[in-house]
This record gives structure tokens, sequence and C-alpha cells, in this order.
């Protein structure tokens, strides 16, 4: 068989998305990826890549920007890597990037990908697809100038100086670090009328992926959701018809069940108990509630959501928010939950609070420390009537509390033990944080109008019970906001004993 030319992949890459009429609906690039692409099944066995029930659904209604909440092992990371073969290899110039949200991940998804390269045809592979490099997570076209390559989002420069045509995101709840940062910024290596597709099973309220689910309609982007009652091996032994609950029941009439999916539903709430929801999706909005460990009360959270004010003012490149001025005769403090101030990892936060009243007026957050953040502390302290500043003493905090005091000689510092005595700044220890979060959980649900800040009360969704038995923001959130209201709540109850 003769080798393929450049030309003809060309014209098959200008017709990817067309669907011939006597062939019943599929594109020409599924049918491509049909006939070319293979796959390991999980009995080891290399078959062709056939579009299931799930993957012709996503591209029945596919657009140039999609989010894909689903069920574990439908196949969407599969056929997602098939199509973005299929156009790097038949439309010249193009980079595909898939990332993926561990090391692990992305090792297996190149193995997929480059048993894509390997069944290939021969006369493609010794063709216009002969490869100049297809290691390292890249494999490069040369003659038809196009690259594939495979990342994770723990990388900090992924994306970085590139123009990237294809762009699949897998598993955006469980990225590390600030996922939505790394988000923005592979977003803005897309070159115009690029391909996006973000994908993902849910991790409870809160996070990148949530909120990218959230705002969909607003942006543009095509929501796609896949229950795992779309995948045929999803079934079990037959229940009796006798034990069915009346939610079994109602499941069966208005979803079309079968008794072994019925049965299959069972057995995976017996294994999975309160993963159940989130690795086995079954409803669209319920899932993200149902997933994860809230430490809050999610209700009041999200009910303050709807209603929280826009702030009167910002400052400092949006970090800084203002909603309430200070008042004449009014005391405040500002707490201050440091960090190191690099560009990546977490944020230094800061909370105002009316002493009396406990309300809410101003909040800070953004990647500075040291010097900076203590003379920061101090303009905000000193224009809030000379309020209190409450600084964690952990970690980077006792080098902000010298500086409060030997650079900006501020003289209203808090001291824990005492103002008199005690030692200058809060000491967060396995004690002293779940009294505080707690202190900062009642709040919520008994006073909500105290908050303002719509990222703090986003942050609150996010922050959950972790499998070490600590509690913190899940992978791709943060909590510094959190973290710094709780201090700054605890620090108040202390200093109103004093003040009122």
């Amino acid at each position: 068989m003769r080798p393929a030319t450049r030309n003809e992949l060309m014209l098959l890459g200008c017709a990817l998305d067309i669907r011939p009429a006597n062939l019943g609906g599929p594109t020409v690039a599924m049918m491509l990826a049909e006939q070319l692409l293979r796959v390991r099944t999980r009995e080891g066995r290399t078959k062709p890549l056939k579009a299931n029930e799930m993957q012709r659904a996503f591209e029945r209604r596919r657009s140039a920007r999609n989010i894909v909440l689903k069920a574990r092992q439908l196949g969407m990371t599969t056929w997602a890597a098939g199509r973005f073969f299929i156009k790097t290899m038949t439309q010249p110039g193009t980079l595909t990037l898939e990332v993926a949200h561990t090391q692990e991940a992305a090792e297996d998804l190149f193995r997929m990908v480059h048993r894509f390269l390997n069944c290939l045809p021969e006369n493609l592979r010794e063709g216009p697809l002969r490869t100049s490099r297809a290691n390292s997570r890249q494999i490069v076209f040369p003659e038809m100038d196009s690259e594939y390559r495979v990342v994770t989002a723990g990388d900090r420069n992924a994306g970085r100086g590139m123009t990237v045509q294809n762009l699949h995101c897998s598993e955006l709840a469980r990225w590390p670090r600030d996922a939505a940062e790394t988000l923005a910024g592979l977003r803005a290596a897309m070159a115009p009328g690029g391909e996006l597709i973000l994908e993902s099973t849910p991790q409870g309220v809160g996070g990148c992926f949530y909120d990218e689910w959230q705002k969909a309609e607003e942006t543009g982007t095509v929501r796609h959701f896949f229950p795992w009652w779309m995948e045929p091996r999803y079934r079990a032994e037959a229940v009796d018809t006798a034990s069915l609950s009346d939610e079994e029941h109602e499941l069966m009439v208005r979803l079309g069940l079968s008794l072994k999916q019925i049965g299959y539903r069972r057995r995976i709430r017996a294994d999975y108990r309160g993963l159940a929801a989130q690795e086995f999706a079954e409803d669209a909005e319920g899932c993200f509630l149902a997933s994860g460990e809230s430490v809050f009360e999610l209700a009041a959270v999200e009910a303050r959501l709807k209603i929280a004010p826009e702030p009167a003012e910002r400052r400092h490149n949006g970090e800084m928010e203002l909603w309430l001025p200070p008042l004449p005769g009014r005391e405040y403090l500002v707490a201050v939950d440091p960090a190191g101030g690099g560009t990546f990892g977490d944020y230094s936060a800061m909370e105002v609070l009316e002493l009396e009243t406990g309300l809410q007026c101003a909040e800070f957050a953004g990647h500075v420390g040291g010097l900076e953040l203590a003379r920061l502390a101090a303009e905000l302290g000193s224009e809030y009537n000379g309020a209190w500043i409450v600084v964690e003493r952990n970690n980077h905090g006792s080098g902000v509390l010298a500086h409060l005091a030997s650079v900006c000689k501020y003289k209203r510092i808090y001291c824990s033990g005492g103002q008199r005595d005690g030692v200058p700044g809060w000491l967060t220890t396995t004690l002293s944080r779940p009294t505080a979060l707690s202190r900062l959980d009642a709040a919520l649900v008994e006073e909500p109008e105290r908050f303002m800040s719509r990222r703090l009360l986003g942050e609150c969704r996010s922050f959950v019970r972790l499998p070490n038995g600590n509690s913190g923001a899940r992978a791709g959130a943060h909590d510094d906001r959190v973290m710094a209201m709780a201090i700054g709540l605890a620090a108040r109850e202390e200093l109103s004993d004093s003040c009122f």
C-alpha cells in the first residue's frame, strides 16, 4: 500500500466535522477514530476505538467550548484524546495539549496516545506521520508541523509560550494548587477558534471545576452530564421487585433503569458509601452537594452567596475589596493570615471586622509577604481608626510581626494571653484551630449577614474534611480567607471583652 500524502490528510482534516448524509450521522472524525485508532480494553486486549453511548452523545452536542461532568470510567478521557489525535494528524500547524491531574494519570494518558500512533496503518506512519520525536510526553509530526503533548496540572510552565489549538483538561476538580490560576494561563495560550474540553468527576461544592460548571452558560460553554448508567458494564444481579425502595422505584420509572442496574446501584453504595455519589454521579447538581465532606453548613453558605453584596470599592488590582468604610468612634480589627509571598502557592489574607458587631468591612488576598504585607496591614489598620492587628504568628507570621513593630512602628498589635503580659500574635494550634473554625461555622448559620465577601464564601464551601482527619481546602482551592476570618472572629471574642 502506497504511503498517504500530506494533501490527502489535509483534505480529511478539512472535513472532520462533516456528517455524510448516507452514513447515519457520525462525523468524518468519528469514522476516522473508529477506523484508525486502537485502545486497550480492561481485559488487556487491543481493539478499535468504537464510540459508546456517552461518546456519541458528546459528539452530538459538542462545541468549541465544552465542560463534562461524569461518572467514573465512562471513556471521556479516551474519546477526547482520540478526537484530538485525529485533529493533530490531519490539520497542519496543530498543537494539542492534554493536561492530567497527576503524574501517573499523565503517563497513562500518554501511553494511550502512543498506542494510537503505533497502531496506525504503516502507510500513515511511514508517510506524512513519520515522527521526529515520540518520547518525554511529546509526539511531533514534522511534515504536518503538528505536535501532541501531555503535561500535568502541577507543571507551572504548562502552556507557557505556546499557541494551543486543542486543550483537554482532565479531572479538573482534582488539580493541585490554584487550579483556577493554572486554567487561566492555559486558556491564555489557546488560539482563537481552538477547541476546549474540561472534564471531571465531581468533588464537592466549590473549587475550579464547580465554578466552571456553574458559569458555563454565561461563558458560552456547553454542559455535558453523563451519569453512571450510560456504561453498559455497570450491571449486577437483578434485585427482587418486592425489595425496591420508594427511591429505587422512582428511579426505575423516571430513568428507565433495569433491576440489574438497581442491583449495581446497591453494590456501589455498599462499596463506596459516602463516595458513591461522587464517583457514580446520578444528578448534575446533587452530585456536587453529596460529594465531599464540607466543614461548614453548605445551605447557609449558599443562601448568603446568592445575596452577598458587591464591594463598594476595589484596590490593588482587585486583591482588596471594601464594603463598609470606617465610622467615627468605632473599633475595628485586622486579622492577618500570612504566607511566604511567592507568586505560587498560598495567598496572604486579611479580614477587617468591626469589633462590636463582627461585620466584615474589607478583605485582602494576594501574593505578598514579609515587609510588604506588614505595611499593607499597617495602612489598613490606620485607615480603620487605628484598628487592632491580629497576625497568625506561626511560620511567616513572626517576620510580619517584627516588621509591624520595628519598621511600621504600629502600636495596637494583638497579644495572645493578654495585652499586658501576652505574646504578640495569634498562635494556631491543634486546639485553637478547630475552636476558631467552629466559631466561624456558627456565625455563618446564626448571623450570615455579617459576611460580605463572595470570595470568602466560595472558600467556605470548598473547605472540607481531609482523609488524614484534618480540615482544609480541597485540591485546587484555597482557604486563606477562611483562616484569616476564623482567626479574626476568635480574637474578636477576647478583644470585645476588654473593649466593651
